[in-house]
């Protein structure tokens, strides 16, 4: 199977020698993934990759377009050089490889080696519980070790969740802005979803009951605490409201904590801890090569979701299963966690002060924010000139769970560049929010 980046360079080929004109439409997605023999996945980061690029431009409701040097679209000029990251959302701390070296220098043995690479036991597993139960607790919230299940990665527990808890035809409720992932899990398992309106505090609590009553669901995906991509943060009446409501449908709540980690905020949990199965994962914690997901399971769902990770081929690998338990019990994940949650500050207050004029929300402890966009400026084609000018971002239509109705934003992931990067990067958006798509001025 080819590469999505090499199928994206056959586009950029035929874009330079001029067989696909500025302003040509591309196909759909859907129809490309077709025509191409792959799957809609790949076609779909043929597309980012092509937009990140700034080779092609999409617009809400018309589709993707080849964006070349067209007036009104895209500047003049060829990428600039020394891309920065600015869309894939890894928080990292250059102390962090230092401090994974010196936990797994014991693996060097070949006793730890092996039985690292062993079966995952049942006292293997019972073990885990209690490393992990106690690195996962916050000042208001304590997992039990035995709630607690271990998949492969966070997105493998939304799946085996989602797959758990609804049938095939079933309804999930998610916030109108959420994970792109949950678009593609649910799709693969076969459940709608179902998008709920939102304010500044997060899932309405009445439009989840309109949805409810109009045609059942069957759970709720919310991310209450560092919500991505806004980076927000329930308030405590609206955690107290949802839960309510919950309870009173009798609906199970699944709730994302992957950034959970960077804020004293309680899960959902703490208030129904029968009613909510909390997600979370090592891989934004400690490292992407450390994904661990962890599902913090109520009595009377654990057999359902252990079975499910085991038929869905879900469990964890044994040496990442190890991995995970050494680096907490040697205190390194706990001084990454520390050392991240410092840097996030660190981080916003730098592009805070960069883009100080401009309106946009984000919890000052999150590694992402969301940057709202002038009314001359589509998302599509804003991520597209960033990319021009060597910053790759990401536009508010990859978060929207409906079609077309995304909102004139982008989301800026902080945490892979440098703080001179960022700088930068964020000297780079203010001056393209400065100006307008028409005479974006690229020059240094």
């Amino acid at each position: 199977m080819s590469d999505y980046r090499d199928i994206a360079d056959q586009f950029a080929a035929e874009i330079q020698e001029g067989r696909l004109r500025p302003g040509a439409k591309l196909p759909t997605q859907r129809d490309f993934a077709y025509e191409q023999g792959i799957a809609v996945s790949t076609a779909s980061r043929v597309y980012a990759e092509l937009t990140r690029r700034g080779l092609v431009v999409g617009e809400v409701g018309r589709g993707t377009f080849i964006a070349g040097a067209t007036p009104g679209i895209l500047p003049q000029g060829e990428a600039h050089e020394g891309r920065i990251d600015l869309e894939f959302n890894f928080p990292t701390v250059p102390q962090q490889t230092g401090f994974i070296a010196r936990a797994l220098g014991d693996l060097q043995r070949a006793d730890a080696a092996g039985s690292a690479t062993g079966p995952v036991t049942a006292r293997c597993i019972d073990a885990a519980r209690k490393v992990f139960a106690e690195f996962l607790g916050t000042r208001d919230w304590q997992p039990s070790g035995d709630a607690l299940v271990f998949t492969g990665s966070g997105r493998q527990s939304i799946a085996a969740t989602i797959s758990a808890l609804v049938p095939v035809g079933g309804r999930v409720a998610v916030e109108a802005l959420s994970y792109p992932m949950i678009k593609s899990i649910a799709a693969r398992l076969g459940v709608s979803i179902i998008p709920i309106v939102m304010d500044d505090d997060g899932m309405q609590p009445e439009a989840l009951s309109r949805a409810h009553r109009k045609s059942a669901v069957s759970a709720i995906y919310v991310q209450p605490v560092m919500h991505n991509p806004l980076g927000l943060t329930m308030s405590e009446a609206r955690r107290a409201e949802i839960v309510r409501l919950a309870s009173k449908l009798d609906i199970p709540i699944i709730e994302d904590l992957v950034y959970g980690f960077l804020s004293d905020s309680p899960p959902l949990a703490a208030l129904a801890p029968e009613r909510c199965i909390v997600i979370d994962s090592l891989s934004k914690r400690i490292a992407p090569g450390i994904s661990i997901g962890t599902m913090h399971v109520p009595k009377g769902l654990r057999e359902r979701i252990w079975s499910t990770v085991r038929g869905g081929a879900w469990t964890v690998p044994p040496l990442s299963l190890d991995l995970g338990a050494r680096l907490i019990l040697d205190g390194a994940a706990a001084e990454i966690v520390k050392l991240k949650r410092q840097d996030a500050h660190r981080r916003q207050a730098i592009v805070a002060k960069v883009l100080g004029e401009c309106a946009f929300a984000g919890d000052p402890a999150s590694y992402h924010l969301w940057l709202k966009l002038p009314e001359r400026w589509r998302s599509e084609a804003f991520v597209a000139a960033a990319a021009r000018v060597g910053v790759a971002i990401t536009p508010s239509s990859a978060f929207a769970m409906v079609p077309g109705h995304a909102p004139k934003a982008v989301r800026l992931a902080l945490g892979l560049p440098s703080h001179d990067e960022l700088r930068v990067a964020a000297k780079r958006l203010a001056n393209l929010l400065r100006t307008g798509p028409e005479d974006v001025d690229v020059t240094e």
